[in-house]
């Protein structure tokens, strides 16, 4: 039987979240069946991890957040962790945190492998069962 695997992209920042997704779906073996949802942006990760929670095996955030001049920054990002953090352990399921947080477009952009990070650890877990 294949593990079911989701990936919730938020496409907010479509060229970084784009080159998340496509490192991220690199590693990703073939035996894995993958479904891909995209959100408007990281806030909504969890909930729709939420919603496909006993559909799912493991799930993949994937998401860009860019410092601005207010504190949504922050606000955003830690409340998004905190909440994907939660629904990992109490559904005792691996979910990766793809999710970068950078100041600018710059880092953002180096940053790309971050999904890549995510999609190793989730496996290493499922591979642990």
């Amino acid at each position: 039987m294949k593990n079911k695997l989701l990936i919730v992209n938020a496409n907010y920042y479509k060229d970084i979240s784009s080159g998340l997704l496509e490192n991220t779906k690199k590693l990703i073996p073939i035996r894995y069946k993958v479904k891909i949802i995209n959100v408007p942006g990281i806030f909504e990760i969890p909930v729709t991890i939420s919603k496909n929670i006993k559909k799912f095996d493991a799930f993949i955030a994937l998401g860009c957040v860019i410092k601005g001049e207010t504190p949504h920054f922050e606000f955003i990002s830690q409340a998004s962790t905190y909440a994907i953090m939660r629904l990992s352990v109490a559904s005792k399921k691996p979910v990766g945190n793809g999710i970068i947080t950078c100041l600018n477009m710059k880092q953002a952009k180096a940053r790309k492998q971050k999904g890549a990070e995510a999609a190793k650890a989730v496996l290493s877990i499922l591979s642990q069962k």
